[in-house]
């Protein structure tokens, strides 16, 4: 096989790319849209009853913070010393070559970012539907896709403004939940205090963490835009170990909330575990109120996808000339234009497709979480490639290297394994799509042969 297309000689980088100009407050607004998303609102039952207990159900959420810090510090050190556009993308590259990158690439555009767009577009059709009569929620979740991808085409500043916006209401709401959570009467039936860490299984344990790590994940997010930050050592490092430990605060907040309001019991058997616990003091308004809570939090998760997932596509248009209308930078809105509107487009018709199939947010979880976890193991593998690779280069350096990174590459080898051995046909489908890639990259390689024998 001829090899890949070659990246662009410098000579040939396109005058206008990414500037620095975010602050510490933009990247926290990314990384906290992106993990107070609605998983907060649905997983705690999840844990609850495969948790046992609720000493077990808060050591579960403990180490989840736990370990989502873990793989901060070490995208921190990745960040701060490589900073660029494609982050993951541009990790993979140096690490191990065009070929990886390419399929992750090809990964984040047409399975990671644009099924996480889709899916959580349809949490807010859901609900926006439920909260207005009228359209469908499959229309709801295109219009906030096409309305989002159209606000970050405006410009950087209106999509990192509508994100701190929308990351401010979605705290203050969890703020309101745990407030509804202290005035209701104390239904756990135990004396105050800490609960004892009792009725663990290691198999339902193990599930438990599946949906735990899934509703920390998105601090990973802030990759994509460390070539746009101001001073990356200082900034990345600050606004990813802060986000975690806001994050980590509130959700022990939020799912103590609930154990107070409902009862671990009563939490493992609701599916609106929020909507139950606000219902329970407010009333109809008050269920009402979380669905327009959760919708915004939908909002924000969607923007601050689309934000980052475009960088990628950028990145990899930059790099490889076949595909340089994807590497166009608007010098006027300091954005990927044309990267975002093919995110949009895809991630539309995945919309399209989980609508027809009527379950479009299951299927889209199964659609993406193998190829997600695979990809992040390969990252916090691409730490100890780099090292070695230019061992004194690091600006940041990760604390306890290398026990640190072996602990996340740990983790995301175990949820590799989790999300291929408890979901369905979604999951395969994510699988092919990558194979698929696979294929795309052969015929690049064709064309680089091709055109290189009429050359000589």
């Amino acid at each position: 096989m001829y090899p890949l297309v070659q990246p662009r000689p410098s000579a040939t980088i396109p005058a206008f790319g990414p500037r620095p100009v975010l602050r510490v407050t933009d990247v926290m607004g990314l990384i906290l849209g992106t993990v107070l998303g609605t998983g907060i609102f649905r997983t705690p039952s999840l844990v609850a009853s495969n948790a046992g207990g609720e000493g077990a159900f808060f050591l579960a959420w403990g180490l989840g913070g736990t370990l989502s810090l873990v793989g901060a510090l070490c995208y921190a050190e990745l960040a701060t010393t490589y900073p660029d556009a494609g982050g993951d993308y541009h990790f993979l590259r140096r690490a191990f070559g065009n070929h990886l990158a390419f399929l992750f690439a090809w990964a984040r555009l047409a399975v990671i970012q644009t099924g996480s767009i889709a899916l959580l577009a349809f949490i807010v059709g859901d609900y926006a539907a439920r909260l207005a009569i009228g359209p469908s929620s499959a229309f709801y979740a295109a219009l906030v896709v096409a309305l989002l991808t159209g606000l970050n085409i405006a410009g950087i500043r209106p999509g990192s403004a509508a994100q701190n916006v929308l990351t401010s209401g979605v705290v203050l709401g969890l703020l309101l939940v745990v407030g509804v959570g202290l005035s209701v009467p104390n239904s756990t039936g135990t004396p105050a205090g800490a609960p004892a860490i009792s009725g663990i299984s290691p198999s339902t344990f193990g599930l438990s963490m599946v949906f735990v790590l899934l509703t920390y994940g998105g601090w990973n997010e802030a990759a994509y835009v460390s070539a746009e930050v101001e001073s990356p050592g200082q900034t990345l490092v600050q606004a990813l170990v802060w986000s975690i430990l806001i994050v980590t605060g509130l959700y022990f907040l939020v799912n103590w909330a609930y154990l107070r309001g409902l009862g671990h019991a009563g939490v493992a058997a609701s599916t609106t575990v929020a909507a139950d616990l606000v219902e329970r003091a407010l009333g109809t308004l008050g269920a009402q109120l979380v669905s327009a809570l959760i919708v915004l939090a939908a909002i924000a998760s969607v923007n601050a996808t689309i934000f980052t997932g475009a960088r990628t596509t950028y990145a990899l248009g930059r790099d490889f000339p076949p595909l340089a209308f994807l590497g166009r930078w608007s010098p006027r809105t300091e954005t990927p234009v044309n990267a975002l509107l093919i995110q949009g487009g895809i991630a539309l018709a995945l919309a399209a497709l989980g609508g027809w199939t009527r379950k479009g947010f299951e299927t889209m979880v199964e659609y993406t979480a193998p190829v997600f976890w695979l990809f992040l193991l390969l990252t916090g593998v691409s730490l100890f490639v780099l090292r070695r690779m230019a061992p004194a280069a690091q600006s940041f350096r990760v604390p306890l290297y290398p026990v640190t990174p072996l602990v996340f590459c740990g983790t995301s080898g175990y949820l590799l394994y989790a999300s291929l051995a408890y979901t369905g046909i979604g999951a395969l489908i994510g699988m092919g799509v990558l194979g698929v890639g696979g294929l795309v990259l052969a015929g690049l390689s064709i064309w680089r042969g091709a055109r290189s024998s009429t050359t000589q």
